[in-house]
Formats: C-alpha cells, structure tokens, sequence
C-alpha cells in the first residue's frame, strides 16, 4: 500500500507519516522548506523498519503536485491513499487588516492544494480510469464552524471550502471505488500556532475544552488511518471531529 501525505514534515503530517509506516504503508510526503524535518521523519520510519521517501513541493503549485505525484509513481508504482494535510496559517489580525496577498496564499495552500493533490490522486486511483480504488482524508479544523474572528478568519473561510470540496468530491468518486473523509481538528499541539503568532495557544484556550486540554498530533493521525482504512469501508463525505468534545 501506498500512501501521499502533504505537510509530512512536521505536526500531525508526521505523526500521521509515522503511523502509517507502522500499519504497513509505503510513505512518500511532501515538505515545503524544511529539508532537515523531513529528514528525520524518513530516517526515523526507515529505522523502525518502514520505507519512506520526502519529496519538497509547494501544494499551491501545480507543477510541484504533479512532480510529487510522478515521483510516487516512478518509485511506488500505485497509490492507495492520499492525506490533505498541507496548510498555513498566518498571524492573528482582523479582516479589515489583511492584505490581498496573505488571503491568497491561504485559499491557494488550505484549497488549491487540496484540489491539485485529490485531483492527481483521483487520476490514479479510479476504478473509472484502471486504477484499484482508495481513500482520501481532508484535514480541516473546527475554525470551520467558529469562524476564528479577531485571528484567522481568512484560514477559518479556507477549512469551510475544504468540507465543501470533501462532499462534492466523495460523492463525485462513490461509484469509482473512492471514499473521501475529513477530520476536523480542534486545538492541537502543533508549530503551526507559531505562524500565528502565539505559539502557545493551546494553552491560553484549553479549559475551553470539555475535555480540559489541548490534543496531541498522534490523536489526530490515528482518526486518519482509521478513515483510510477498511473499517471505515461505509464511509465517505463524512466529518469526524478531533477536539476534545468542543
């Protein structure tokens, strides 16, 4: 089996590249910028035993998500299973504070990317066009439903296209073998808060939480692999939330 993770250098990408590797998935994700993350990401699955490769690639890019997806094909040969977990998140302000160019940015990783990467996965993995079938997972985020006023509205907007894109998509793919899931995060211990601004987030908005804490990476990544898997065989189009009950 084969999988493609984007974002697969860091935060609930690693976590979930890790896991995979462990449950028997050849991994190939990409990384925008930090070649030494990724690194020690396929050296850490080689060392237990996995196969690994990282591919740098900008998802907002359509030839970079295309040399990604060639690369898995010249190496791996198939493709079972694509995770759209690439995204970014810029610092806290307002909208009235926002420039053209970050929303853009937002809009072109959270959902340009997500078409590009289901796109070239689709391609590959539809009974319709000779392939075997698969799986795609979504990673959006409760901000969602919440709206993140006053911080990201902008990323906010981006999730909500994304479970629109997972709805249209799963039932575009339902009868060629396809299922398409997302996992809604909630606040979660990442880097990805840095890039915001305010590394320790989590901790300021925790007790908001039912469950009184911020969730792990590895939380996330095991909601990935069980939509991934076959015991989720009857699902698709559907959303299952990671936040600790908020």
């Amino acid at each position: 089996m084969t999988i493609v993770i984007t974002g697969g250098s860091r935060g609930i990408g690693a976590a979930t590249a890790t896991l995979a590797a462990e449950r028997g998935y050849c991994v190939a994700f990409s990384y925008r910028a930090n070649r030494d993350a990724a690194e020690t990401v396929v050296r850490s699955i080689a060392e237990a035993g996995g196969e690994a490769i990282a591919v740098q690639a900008d998802v907002a890019s359509e030839a970079d998500v295309m040399r990604l997806f060639e690369t898995v094909d010249a190496r791996f040969g198939t493709l079972d299973a694509l995770v759209n977990n690439a995204g970014v998140l810029d610092r806290q302000t307002r909208v009235a504070d926002m420039s053209a160019e970050r929303i853009l940015r937002t809009l072109s990783v959270n959902v340009l990317g997500a078409f590009l990467c289901a796109r070239e996965a689709v391609r590959r993995m539809s009974t319709a066009r000779g392939g075997n079938g698969g799986a795609i997972v979504n990673v959006s985020s409760r901000a969602a439903q919440y709206g993140s006023p006053h911080e990201y509205v902008d990323y906010a907007a981006s999730k909500g296209a994304l479970e629109s894109f997972t709805i249209g998509l799963a039932q575009e793919v339902a009868r060629e073998g396809i299922r398409v899931n997302t996992v809604r995060c909630g606040h979660i211990y990442t880097d990805i808060h840095a890039s915001g601004g305010e590394p320790d987030r989590v901790e300021r908005v925790k007790l908001s939480v039912p469950m009184q804490r911020g969730g792990q990476p590895d939380e996330v990544a095991r909601a990935i692999l069980w939509l991934l898997s076959s015991e989720a065989s009857y699902t698709t189009g559907s959303f299952l939330d990671v936040s600790g009950g908020r």
